[in-house]
């Protein structure tokens, strides 16, 4: 043991090293030596391109529509009323041409009615009333050799009656510029002798010319009998 402590004092002791220590991280720079520039980068997102912005939908114009809508509905309403109008016009036109066309055809079977049918009695109102139905070329005729006279003369002379029924009557045309139509004319005539007896019933057929004067009065102007007899 004294040995060893010997040994052990005979040999210096060795200075201890001190173990140097720093801080984490990189190495300071030395003393007096100028910091150098530190370049702190950023992440930069990745931009992607937008879509483009919609415009806003246009307001209408409402004032306008309203007044749009105003002149169309007056617009539609007048030519409704125009339409409904014309017709109205139309139905009344016809419904006067009807009723004109059968004036003709009522003149034309009075006519034929007042020439054929007659009674003893009445004879002179009989003829008077055919005489003044009648005017033109047929007033002519009768006016002229004092044929009224003379035919209330041969009425008598039959003593009989006679009556004249009418078959049938058709208008045949018109002329509105002389005021004239044609009207075509059945009748059957049944003559009454003085004893009462019937004789047989005579089909007579006929076209009276009816003239319209200008206050509208027709008259029986004319009578022809269709291809020469009856």
């Amino acid at each position: 043991m004294v040995e060893q402590e010997r040994a052990s004092g005979d040999t210096p002791a060795k200075p201890t090293r001190r173990r140097a220590s720093r801080a984490a991280g990189p190495a300071a720079a030395p003393v007096g030596e100028a910091a150098g520039k530190v370049v702190v980068s950023t992440p930069v997102s990745a931009t992607t391109a937008s879509a483009p912005v919609a415009l806003p939908p246009r307001r209408p114009h409402r004032a306008l529509v309203a007044l749009v809508s105003g002149v169309a509905a007056l617009i539609a309403a007048a030519v409704l009323v125009t339409v409904v109008a014309v017709l109205l016009v139309q139905h009344r036109d016809a419904e006067a041409v009807q009723a004109r066309d059968q004036r003709f055809v009522d003149t034309a079977e009075q006519t034929v009615m007042n020439m054929f049918s007659y009674d003893q009695n009445t004879i002179d109102e009989s003829v008077n009333r055919f005489v003044e139905g009648t005017s033109g070329p047929l007033r002519d005729m009768l006016s002229q050799d004092n044929n009224v006279d003379n035919l209330k003369a041969i009425f008598r002379d039959t003593n009989a009656t006679s009556e004249a029924v009418i078959s049938g009557a058709a208008l045949e045309k018109v002329d509105d510029i002389g005021g004239n139509a044609a009207v075509l004319v059945s009748v059957r005539v049944t003559v009454t002798d003085i004893d009462g007896v019937n004789k047989p019933s005579q089909p007579y057929r006929m076209r009276v010319i009816v003239h319209e004067d200008d206050n509208g009065h027709m008259t029986g102007y004319d009578l022809k009998y269709p291809e020469g007899g009856n």
